[in-house]
């Protein structure tokens, strides 16, 4: 957990082999699964949350063991985050339209 910015944005580009300008948030935890890191590009520079629990742990969720990386949905995060465990979370079944968002920044 020592690691800041620079550190960080290295291991996403060397380690995972990702674009850490990319729109996506990276999170990094402890071994003890008491603190995390969240790195994001905000486009003119990095943001950083950092967050200690005083008692308790984060549940992490289930990481196939040959895989180092693993996406999860920005609610997800947010119930990992406020100590919910995702194991007894159930959704509800929604619409999802199949095409894909493009973003335009010319409009």
């Amino acid at each position: 957990m020592r690691k800041s910015f620079d550190g960080l944005s290295g291991i996403v580009q060397n380690e995972i082999r990702r674009d850490p300008l990319s729109t996506a948030v990276f999170i990094f935890w402890n071994r003890r699964r008491n603190q995390v890191k969240l790195l994001h590009w905000e486009g003119d520079g990095f943001a950083l949350y950092h967050k200690r629990l005083e008692k308790g742990t984060f549940e992490l969720p289930k990481v196939d063991e040959g895989q180092p990386v693993l996406s999860i949905e920005a609610d997800q995060l947010l119930l990992l985050l406020k100590g919910i465990s995702l194991r007894h979370i159930r959704k509800r079944k929604r619409y999802q339209h199949a095409g894909k968002f493009v973003h335009n920044p010319s409009v």
